[in-house]
């Protein structure tokens, strides 16, 4: 089936707002108006703008000026969950590098929808719309790839390069590929771990604050509800067994923002609409943390 993947919009239609009080509200599906069946009943309408391009928005070349705006100053890095070549490059991402307890693969190929709709290209159309949304607010923002490489990078790379950006936040965007009737989003964030060459000690509290903020106002902005089959239905859950989380230094987490392989989500996942929520929840997310 054809895909909707009408490009992102090159400013904001609303201003960030956010309160912690709200966020915690918003964990609820009853706060946020959607429920594990909803099928996005009760997200919010897309705001005035967000899928009437209808061509390709110009791609930042890192020279133009930022506007400037509340987020000015602060560094923000989006990790688009694999790569659209790693299919192609199986022996390479198969890989073992060092996460610091142990050893892992470099990468995978991530999930797709029963249609083909690849884990890889949702999580770069999602990177580019958030991308927008918090430039527009002054952040300077950099992604850890951008299909411009043959695969990867490294789950290990990946972690360099929010460290060596010193970014204030680093959220990865991913869609999980689990069983049908399992449904929502859940935010993982870093478990306390030390060994090797990982140390999340100085960033778990930030990262649980970043998590529970991109939590809070996802809900909310996409009507979606938690997951219904991890994290309690919370939609927080900590790991530590992701080496992109165990060797960051820097405040990170990531986002799976739906089940690929249910049907229901992935009519969202599917929807430029929904892509452009998604990606609005998560600025709103990032800056009520960066905003404190």
């Amino acid at each position: 089936m054809p895909y909707d993947d009408c490009p992102p919009p090159t400013r904001r239609t609303r201003p960030l707002s956010m309160a912690a009080a709200l966020a915690a509200v918003c964990l609820t599906a009853a706060g946020c108006g959607g429920g594990p069946e909803s099928g996005g009943a009760g997200a919010a309408s897309p705001r005035p703008g967000a899928d009437a391009a209808t061509s390709a928005a110009p791609t930042p070349t890192g020279k133009e000026p930022l506007p400037k705006g509340p987020l000015t100053g602060r560094t923000v890095v989006i990790d688009p969950g694999h790569n659209p070549g790693n299919r192609d490059h199986t022996r390479e991402i198969n890989k073992q590098v060092d996460i610091g307890t142990g050893r892992k693969e470099c990468d995978t190929t991530g999930t797709a929808t029963d249609d083909g709709y690849a884990e890889a290209r949702f999580t770069l159309d999602v990177s580019h719309r958030l991308r927008a949304l918090l430039e527009a607010e002054g952040a300077r923002v950099r992604l850890t790839h951008d299909a411009d490489r043959p695969f990867g990078p490294c789950i290990d790379e990946r972690a360099r390069v929010g460290n060596e950006a010193k970014a204030d936040a680093v959220v990865s965007v991913h869609a999980d590929g689990s069983a049908v009737g399992n449904r929502g989003f859940h935010v993982i964030m870093p478990a306390g771990v030390k060994g090797g060459g990982a140390d999340t000690s100085k960033i778990v509290k930030s990262s649980a604050d970043l998590g529970a903020r991109i939590a809070g106002h996802f809900a909310r902005t996409t009507g979606s509800a938690p997951s219904n089959y991890i994290g309690g239905n919370t939609g927080l859950d900590t790991r530590d067994d992701l080496g992109g989380l165990n060797l960051s230094t820097v405040p990170k987490v990531f986002v799976e923002c739906g089940n690929m392989r249910d049907p229901k989500d992935a009519a969202l996942l599917t929807a430029a609409s929904w892509r452009q929520k998604a990606a609005q929840g998560l600025a709103d997310g990032i800056a009520g943390y960066l905003k404190g």
